[in-house]
């Protein structure tokens, strides 16, 4: 279990490294929310998502000799150019497992950063254990997407910063919503937010067909979404919560909140149109949960995060021609 002397520590690692994104606020957004909406737009983040951070703090703290033999990581995209990117920071080889059919945009910036990229089967094979086979092939460091104390730290670094400048604007957080895939940005964020503000409410929002944060928190267990589930909010499509994640979630989440994707379509034209913002389908989620009212908003000070915004522009163009 990692605590906020884990994420500070973190936070030194990345100074100079991934960009403080800032809170912003939209008259629109406020008016329909009827309340004060604070946006963190990780989408403006190194590689275009939050995912630089915990790939950062996992590749900074290798020994020396596992610098030497690499490191094998296995995502759907973001966490991939993550990797890459630290990769090359630090003078790491990376190699990544990655779904054939993920977005062209983060198979070719994957590899642009110097990433290796392995693709597989997304809905056949299994990403983690290929990407452990080959670790133990090349006597690689594992980098894992979301179920490691340093990952988990290092994404916790959005939450200390939405609660230092909540801080600073004189706005504390009632409730802040974040976007929820394996759970390591909402768990460490989750423990940033409480150790400033412990009554604050945080609630993972999920794609509808991949709710298993939400279902596994109501029954208090870890369970998996069904195998024939699909969304287009490809960075959240995990077959069931980390383990790691889940035993900060299970203590520190409120209920878990879904969002259909027309619902995620909507938001993506209201973040380019009213925010003008790009954000991908599964950075969308939060805000889609404000402007689709799946939690009361109303005299509230509520803090979401657009997670990401690598979206291929042939989706992204079609969405947008899509009437509101």
């Amino acid at each position: 279990m990692i605590d906020i002397s884990d994420i500070e520590a973190a936070a030194k690692r990345l100074s100079g490294i991934s960009v403080r994104t800032p809170l912003l606020r939209n008259f629109e957004l406020d008016q329909i929310a009827g309340g004060v909406v604070l946006i963190k737009p990780e989408c403006l983040q190194v590689t275009g998502s939050f995912k630089i951070r915990g790939a950062y703090n996992r590749l900074r703290q290798l020994s020396h000799e596992q610098a030497k033999k690499g490191v094998v990581a296995w995502s759907s995209g973001n966490h991939a150019q993550g990797v890459a990117a630290a990769g090359g920071l630090l003078n790491i080889k990376t190699a990544i497992v990655m779904p054939e059919d993920a977005p062209r945009a983060k198979l070719e910036n994957t590899r642009k950063l110097g990433g290796e990229v392995i693709t597989y089967d997304r809905y056949s094979g299994d990403r983690e254990a290929i990407a452990r086979g080959i670790a133990v092939d090349r006597d690689a460091a594992l980098v894992p997407s979301y179920d490691h104390e340093h990952i988990i730290a290092g994404q916790g670094t959005v939450g200390l910063e939405i609660a230092q400048d909540a801080a600073a604007l004189k706005l504390p957080p009632d409730q802040v919503l974040i976007p929820c895939g394996g759970g390591g940005l909402s768990s460490g964020s989750a423990v940033a937010l409480k150790d400033r503000f412990p009554d604050v409410f945080v609630y993972p929002v999920e794609p509808a067909d991949f709710d298993d944060t939400a279902r596994s928190l109501e029954l208090d267990t870890r369970v998996s979404i069904e195998p024939a589930a699909r969304s287009i909010c490809d960075a959240l499509q995990t077959p069931m919560p980390g383990e790691l994640t889940f035993a900060i979630n299970r203590k520190l989440l409120q209920k878990g909140l879904t969002v259909s994707d027309d619902e995620v379509r909507h938001a993506m034209r209201f973040a380019f149109r009213n925010l003008k913002l790009v954000v991908e389908p599964g950075g969308a989620v939060a805000l889609a949960a404000i402007l689709s009212a799946k939690v009361a908003t109303a005299d509230t000070t509520t803090v979401i995060v657009l997670s990401g915004g690598n979206v291929d522009i042939d989706l992204f163009a079609e969405i947008q021609a899509e009437p509101n």
